[in-house]
């Protein structure tokens, strides 16, 4: 089992972004997740300039995947997205059916991502046909509904969880950070650039209820799984996703390393650099924005 560090689902300057990339170069991660899979707004960063993080990870020994965009709402999104089938050099998650189209079409193999909504083991096999190498559930799905899907996932089939991170939890045409602001979605001024980590939304009772993040909902917690890695390496789980955050992501990286290493208490050093509460619910089959009482209590 080993770590990657999930596409950037969030808006940050270009300098910010290819700092934190320049310091993952040197983070236990295995593979690393590159592109704008939220917004064709967000071009401070367009294909060109992913492709020389790309170059650059690739040569400090990651293994790199380009992210396509979940939502095609334009012809200039197959454009890019036709440009990332095309490239050749890595591989690429293809997070839309289309893209599922496209990369088969090539002959080209693929990371099956998360919303592409795969609940059942004859999509699996689907996808399998038209070269799927690896594939990441529904973040909704709990342990024991993954666990009847691996039992009869094809054989040559890595799994991979989102296993850190604000989930994303749906998509919309609508841009709800535009709307906040009273703006319109495409003079939206690019205020996602002032939430790194997403715009928190609470109840009328002030409680934590979602994050807005562009046309992307998000919870409100942060899906946490680090207590359950021995659990999923007996499982057979190959890889364990951690989403990007602003801040003190190397040392949510190393407490995944460690855990992944024996150590017991890692959440511990995870508590305080978290951009929410950790929550675990739908890993153990419940609501979403709850978190396990057997493990802490």
């Amino acid at each position: 089992m080993n770590l990657s560090l999930g596409p950037l689902l969030y808006y940050w300057s270009r300098e910010d972004t290819f700092a934190f990339y320049e310091a993952a170069t040197d983070w236990p991660v295995a593979r690393v997740y590159l592109g704008e899979t939220v917004c064709s707004r967000r071009h401070v960063l367009r294909l060109p300039d992913w492709l020389e993080l790309a170059e650059k990870l690739a040569a400090a020994g990651k293994d790199v995947v380009l992210s396509t965009q979940t939502l095609i709402e334009s012809e200039s999104d197959l454009k890019v997205l036709r440009k990332i089938v095309r490239d050749g050099r890595f591989l690429v998650e293809a997070n839309e059916w289309g893209a599922v189209r496209l990369l088969s079409e090539a002959k080209a193999p693929f990371v099956a991502g998360p919303t592409l909504n795969v609940y059942n083991p004859e999509t699996l096999d689907v996808l399998a046909s038209l070269g799927a190498r690896r594939w990441l559930p529904p973040v909704e799905v709990s342990r024991t509904a993954l666990a009847a899907l691996m039992a009869h996932a094809p054989a040559a089939m890595e799994t991979e969880v989102f296993a850190y991170g604000k989930l994303p939890l749906a998509y919309s045409a609508r841009c709800f950070t535009a709307r906040h602001y009273n703006l319109p979605k495409d003079d939206c001024q690019f205020r996602c650039l002032d939430h790194p980590d997403g715009l928190p939304l609470a109840t009328r009772e002030g409680k934590p209820f979602l994050t807005i993040n562009g046309i992307q909902t998000q919870s409100a917690g942060v899906y946490n799984l680090i207590d359950e890695v021995a659990s999923m390496r007996d499982m057979g789980i190959d890889c364990l996703r951690l989403s990007p955050q602003s801040r003190h992501m190397e040392r949510v990286v190393r407490a995944f390393d460690a855990a992944l290493a024996g150590e017991t208490n890692a959440m511990a050093s995870l508590v305080k650099v978290m951009p929410g509460p950790s929550v675990d619910g739908y890993w153990h089959g419940r609501a979403g924005l709850e978190q396990d009482a057997a493990q802490h209590a």
